[in-house]
């Protein structure tokens, strides 16, 4: 299991790309993996930089485990801001023209398409939002 903590700050997200990259390269992720990962991961920490503690800023902890046989990733976003379930708000609708669509909430979607697991808990004042998702190797 690795952890960073880290400031929730969009600034920081190549350092946050860079953990998750990494920990699945060094476990021998697929390359189609490893691209849905990382922009779930993306989504996710843009989220949590850009909502959790506007307007001012604060602390972000990322933990990721890579287990088991089939091989699961595990990625675990923690934050102490506001109390925000992303998983609660509608899937947007689809077969909908671009300039009828609704701002916001691709992302999850997206995040919720390409991971196995999506789940949300509000635990000790702090957001907690696991995803996990059976990888190939090789």
């Amino acid at each position: 299991m690795k952890k960073l903590e880290i400031e929730a700050v969009k600034e920081n997200l190549n350092d946050v790309l860079s953990f998750v990259v990494s920990a699945l390269e060094e476990a021998g992720c697929s390359q189609a993996d490893l691209f849905k990962i990382k922009l779930c991961t993306e989504e996710i920490f843009i989220n949590v930089a850009s909502y959790a503690y506007y307007p001012e800023t604060g602390p972000a902890t990322i933990i990721l485990d890579v287990s088991g046989g089939p091989v699961v990733v595990m990625l675990r976003f923690i934050d102490k801001g506001v109390p925000f379930d992303p998983l609660s708000k509608p899937d947007p609708v689809r077969n909908r023209p671009l300039r009828e669509a609704k701002k916001g909430g691709m992302g999850i979607f997206i995040t919720k398409t390409y991971m196995d697991e999506v789940s949300y808990d509000r635990k000790d004042g702090q957001n907690i939002l696991t995803m996990k998702k059976a990888v190939v190797i090789g």
